[in-house]
C-alpha cells in the first residue's frame, strides 16, 4: 500500500494541508489526477465547496484534483484512479455515502492494490477495521460501521490528552476508547494533531513530531515515538 493516514488536515498556525508538504509531494509523485472524496462535508459545506478547498490546499503539487461527485460514474472513478484523497468532516456521513454509492469495498480494494491514498480525520478513521472510534455525532445512520480494513486496528484522529487543569468532569478520550475496548478487542491508535501514519508497502510508520498513544485491549495504554512501526499491531 501507499498511504498517508493523517490525524487532521490543519494544525494551529498552518494552512489547509500546509504542515506536511514534503510528505504529500512524495506520496503523489508522478500522479496527474487526484480523485477527492468530499462526502464528509465538514460544517455542512457543499461537495463543490469542499473540493475547491482541497484543490487550493494541494495547488502546490500542480496536480488536478477532481471531486468524485463530478464524475459520471463514481465506481469507475475509483477503479481508474491514480490517487485518492478522502477529506475529514463527519465520519457517519462519510461512511453512509460510501455505502450508498457502493464504494466502500471498491475503495478498500483499490488502496490495498497500491493506489496512492491520503486520508485526513474522517478520511483516516475509515482506514481501520471499523469507524467506532470516531469523535463525531451520529447525524446519519450508516448501514454498517465496518470500514476499509486497511490494517487490523482502529484510528482515533484528533486524539486529546486529559487536561489536568480543567474542571470538566466528563469522559476523557481515553475513557471512551477503553469503553469501546470492553466490547471490541481491537487495538486503537490515538493520533495527535500533526501526526500521521505513513504506509509504504507492508510497513506502517508513525510520522510527525509527536508521540501517539496506543490502546491494546486489557492492557495499559502506551506512548510510542515518531518512526515507531505499527506493522505488528493486531
Amino acid at each position: 500500500m501507499n498511504c498517508i493516514i493523517a490525524s487532521t488536515s490543519t494544525v494551529h498556525g498552518s494552512s489547509y494541508l500546509g504542515y506536511f508538504p514534503d510528505a504529500l509531494t512524495e506520496l503523489f509523485k508522478g500522479v496527474k489526477e487526484i480523485i477527492f472524496i468530499p462526502y464528509a462535508r465538514p460544517g455542512g459545506i457543499s461537495h463543490d465547496e469542499y473540493t475547491k478547498k482541497a484543490q487550493e490546499g494541494l495547488e502546490f503539487l500542480n496536480i488536478d484534483v477532481v471531486g468524485i461527485h463530478e464524475k459520471e460514474n463514481p465506481m469507475q472513478a475509483i477503479e481508474n484512479a491514480e490517487a485518492i484523497f478522502t477529506g475529514g468532516g463527519n465520519t457517519f456521513l462519510l461512511v453512509s455515502q460510501l455505502y450508498k454509492n457502493k464504494l466502500m469495498q471498491a475503495l478498500s480494494d483499490k488502496v490495498k492494490a497500491g493506489c496512492a491514498y491520503l486520508g485526513t480525520s474522517a478520511g483516516s478513521n475509515i482506514c481501520g477495521k471499523t469507524m467506532n472510534t470516531t469523535n463525531d455525532m451520529p447525524i446519519v445512520h450508516p448501514p454498517s460501521f465496518d470500514t476499509l480494513g486497511l490494517f487490523s486496528f482502529n484510528i482515533n484522529p484528533h486524539y486529546l490528552d486529559p487536561d489536568p487543569s480543567s474542571t470538566h468532569k466528563g469522559e476523557t478520550r481515553e475513557t471512551r476508547i477503553k469503553e469501546f475496548q470492553q466490547l471490541h478487542k481491537i487495538p486503537v491508535v490515538g493520533l495527535r494533531e500533526g501526526s500521521w501514519i505513513r504506509i509504504k508497502d507492508e510497513d506502517l510508520v508513525l510520522k510527525g513530531d509527536l508521540e501517539a498513544r496506543v490502546f491494546i485491549p486489557q492492557q495499559e495504554a502506551i506512548e510510542v515515538k515518531p518512526n515507531h512501526s505499527f506493522k505488528n499491531l493486531s
